[in-house]
């Protein structure tokens, strides 16, 4: 059956007039009659009878009119369904700590988007946890494409690979007695209070291992999950810290003091699921990030 001789039936059920309708299907009334025509011979009935200058349904025209119609509107509900499906947007959900997120992140992001032929690629940026453990099993429960933070050991079901790298510093309020120091040995910051890192914070036990090789324990005067917030307490005076040398230091009232001992990096990782199907988009994301990464190396991100 002709779709469009189907449209046509429906609009003339409904206008019961020639002319009319074949004004507002913007066709000649010999087609629309035509196509009337076609469709009776198809289904053997008649579905108009004349009345005067116009035309009524019959009965049978009448019955079929009703259910045409709502088939109709299913139909073109289920042709712009397809359509907007076509036009949608390659999706591929991020995650990341926060110190990538800042700066790092959108970097790579709007470069793949030059770099790929693929206009429809959109990107999702999740920053609902900017902590490592958070954000691996966000990954494992595949609430994330792609996720940006530190490798643990305990996820041997997922892959990890560097993409960056930073160092440790210590920072200080600008008026602190260490604030002038060109270098800091980590064991001369054992004498000041701190901001450290919570246990939930992957740097929790790679500082303990660290302040263990100077032979003591710092001060431990607030305890937080993320080097953001530590950050933001140090430039307000309540304490000092150790913490990777990020972008964000350089904005804030804080003196970044170099360590001279313990030498300390810290290795960023993208991580995806061993067993996962990428979308082809998300796979090319993954390799463009790989390629990215060996051919630089990130620092003071």
């Amino acid at each position: 059956m002709n779709l469009d001789h189907l449209r046509y039936f429906v609009a003339l059920s409904s206008t019961e007039n020639y002319t009319q309708t074949a004004k507002m299907l913007h066709i000649t009334q010999p087609s629309l009659t035509k196509a009337i025509h076609s469709l009776e011979s198809e289904l053997s009935v008649q579905l108009f009878q004349k009345t005067g200058r116009g035309v009524t349904l019959t009965p049978a025209g009448r019955l079929f009119a009703n259910s045409a119609a709502s088939s109709l509107i299913s139909l073109n509900k289920s042709i712009a369904q397809v359509k907007n499906f076509n036009q949608q947007k390659t999706i591929i959900r991020l995650a990341s700590i926060r110190t990538l997120s800042i700066k790092w992140i959108p970097e790579i992001a709007q470069r793949f988007l030059q770099y790929t032929a693929n206009p429809s690629v959109n990107f999702q940026f999740n920053t609902d946890t900017g902590l490592s453990p958070d954000i691996l099993n966000g990954l494992r429960s595949k609430k994330y494409d792609v996720a940006f933070c530190s490798r643990l050991d305990e996820y041997n079901d997922i892959d990890f690979f560097p993409v960056a790298e930073q160092t440790l510093v210590c920072i200080t309020p600008i008026n602190h007695p260490l604030a002038n120091r060109s270098s800091v040995n980590l064991k001369e910051t054992l004498a000041y209070p701190q901001v450290t890192f919570s246990e939930r914070s992957g740097l929790h036990s790679i500082l303990g291992k660290l302040f263990d090789d100077v032979g003591g324990k710092p001060i431990s005067a607030y305890s937080v999950e993320e080097d953001q917030t530590i950050a933001g307490l140090v430039a307000n005076n309540f304490g000092i810290a150790v913490v990777p040398n990020m972008s964000i230091l350089q904005t804030l009232p804080v003196k970044i003091i170099p360590l001279s001992y313990p030498k300390w990096h810290r290795i960023l990782y993208m991580a995806t699921l061993k067993q996962n199907q990428f979308q082809p988009e998300t796979d090319n994301f993954v390799k463009f990030v790989r390629e990215q990464s060996e051919q630089i190396t990130i620092n003071n991100i």
